[in-house]
């Protein structure tokens, strides 16, 4: 019989690109708007707290249909129904080429989150339907590659897009036409290079099925599977959720604002220049991310690791607001990028030991609902920070302390949720 060892790279080459795919197409759509910010008060009138706002309301959308998105899921398989994400999702997000006033940008963004609602947590719960818990760390940490791709990537070419008026629209515009339509395009390629589970797949012998069928199985034993409502109820799943809505804060923080923090740093207005020193952070993450998860899989050490890397991150985002020198800055904001990437990529595989069948759907979708939050709070709390100390940098401050007390929750996250409600 073949040894799961030789089975779990086997799923990383059929699976992930498609994933990646996906990842990076959501993940550029969501954050692209901070290319488009000087456009958008140049062009639309949208001012600081205007963007702030649209830019974060995205997080209320998305979190609203977290939840019943995933159980949707796991009723009809994930092939159409992530198909049906990207498709409507990539159709609103070209929308935002056509906004013009700051009230149309708010509702665009908000109905992207309702587009895009269950694409992330939906993926988490679908690796679970063909890793194991031991290999999960990097299968997640695989996933993971594709914030950090869109974003290294992503940038110079949205700064390129950006740059560039076109077909008589301004090169903002052209950007969420081109990205936007990508997606939609992306969701159709995924009703047939996607399957629902290992049994629907031909690259996988029948022996090797019978190999993982079992690997599978043993690791539900050892997981919970309590009512969906028993679940969300969980006060350790509320813990992480708490925990990562603190994460979140800190990765989209720099996230929407690096473009034109970058900007700033180098003196530059918005174009190809800035995208490509903004990817600098990025591909210091994909670095992380290829190195970390694999070296806390083979040692089980995910939840210490994790927690010691976001506080670092935290550490990082305070002093890239302080520095004098502009190198020094942009170091610092390449190790809260890389640890802002790396973090999350081991959280989940904290909730993803904890439940299975459609209490995991469930829990894994309120977890991601409540920490999405924090990109709704972020950009208001940095704008609202920045202003009351009339300190450019006291947003970034006040978001790695954010951090810092994250991986405080971080470090006490549950090992095990029993249905009694108890840690173990």
């Amino acid at each position: 019989m073949p040894q799961l060892s030789s089975i779990v790279p086997k799923l990383h080459r059929h699976l992930m690109p498609t994933l990646l795919m996906m990842y990076v197409l959501a993940f550029l759509d969501r954050a692209n708007v901070g290319f488009a910010r000087a456009g958008l008060a140049a062009d639309v009138g949208i001012g600081d707290a205007a963007f702030a706002f649209g830019a974060s309301i995205f997080f209320i959308g998305y979190a609203t249909l977290e939840v019943p998105s995933n159980l949707i899921l796991h009723r009809v398989g994930a092939r159409r129904w992530m198909a049906r994400i990207m498709i409507t999702w990539g159709l609103v997000s070209a929308a935002n080429a056509f906004v013009q006033t700051p009230a149309q940008f708010h509702i665009v963004r908000f109905l992207l989150g309702v587009a895009e609602a269950g694409f992330f947590p939906g993926v988490i719960y679908y690796l679970t339907y063909w890793y194991p818990t031991a290999s999960r760390g990097r299968s997640v940490g695989l996933f993971y590659y594709g914030a950090p791709l869109a974003l290294t990537f992503g940038g110079p070419l949205s700064g390129f897009l950006v740059a560039h008026d076109a077909f008589g629209l301004h090169g903002w515009q052209v950007m969420f036409l081109v990205e936007g339509l990508a997606a939609s395009l992306g969701g159709i390629a995924v009703l047939f290079l996607l399957a629902d589970k290992p049994d629907d797949v031909k690259w996988l012998t029948s022996e090797e099925k019978t190999v993982l069928r079992d690997a599978l199985a043993n690791d539900n034993k050892s997981r919970e599977h309590p009512s969906v409502l028993h679940a969300l109820r969980d006060p350790r799943v509320l813990h992480l959720a708490l925990t990562y809505f603190l994460l979140q804060m800190g990765f989209y923080g720099l996230t929407f604002y690096l473009p034109s923090q970058i900007g700033l740093l180098m003196g530059s207005s918005m174009g190809l220049e800035v995208g490509l020193v903004s990817a600098i952070p990025w591909a210091c993450a994909l670095l992380g991310v290829t190195l970390i998860p694999p070296w806390c899989d083979r040692r089980g050490n995910a939840r210490g690791v994790g927690a010691i890397i976001l506080a670092l991150s935290g550490c990082c985002l305070a002093l890239s607001a302080v520095v004098g020198s502009p190198l020094l800055a942009l170091a610092a904001l390449s190790a809260a990028a890389c640890g802002l990437i790396v973090s999350p990529a081991l959280f989940w595989t904290m909730p993803t030991s904890l439940l299975a069948g459609a209490a995991a759907a469930g829990g894994i979708g309120l977890i991601n609902a409540i920490g999405n939050l924090g990109g709704f709070v972020a950009p208001n709390l940095r704008a609202w920070l920045d202003v009351v100390f009339a300190f450019s940098g006291a947003g970034l401050i006040g978001l790695g302390i954010v951090n810092v007390i994250g991986a405080c929750f971080y470090a006490t996250a549950p090992r095990k949720v029993t249905s009694g409600g108890t840690s173990q």
